[in-house]
């Protein structure tokens, strides 16, 4: 019976080492969507209504791109990220047209 012990001890010790890795990486979770800020994008707000894309507006777009297909499938921003006048911004800022 001793041997069973020694098992049964690092079953347990596995246990919480799986339980503590998935805490860790829900508690990562909320620090990434809280990088994903759209207000960020105000500098490009001009740009989307038609005028000069500034250096300010592609600085603030390769920051938040890991977050552009997330704002495309939110309703309240898919109409400003998806259509034609964002494509052509994210053009002109040298970025990849979106993969989602």
């Amino acid at each position: 019976m001793a041997t069973g012990k020694p098992s049964a001890t690092i079953t347990v010790l596995a246990l919480a080492l799986c339980a503590a890795a998935a805490i860790l990486l829900l508690a990562a979770r909320p620090a990434d969507a809280a990088s994903c800020n759209p207000a960020s994008l105000s500098p490009c707000g001009g740009a989307l209504l038609g005028g000069a894309v500034t250096q300010g507006c592609c600085a603030q777009l390769r920051a938040q791109q890991p977050c552009l297909c997330q704002y495309a499938r939110n309703p309240n921003y898919s109409r400003y990220v998806n259509g034609p006048v964002a494509q052509s911004v994210t053009k002109a800022c040298g970025l990849p047209k979106m993969k989602c």
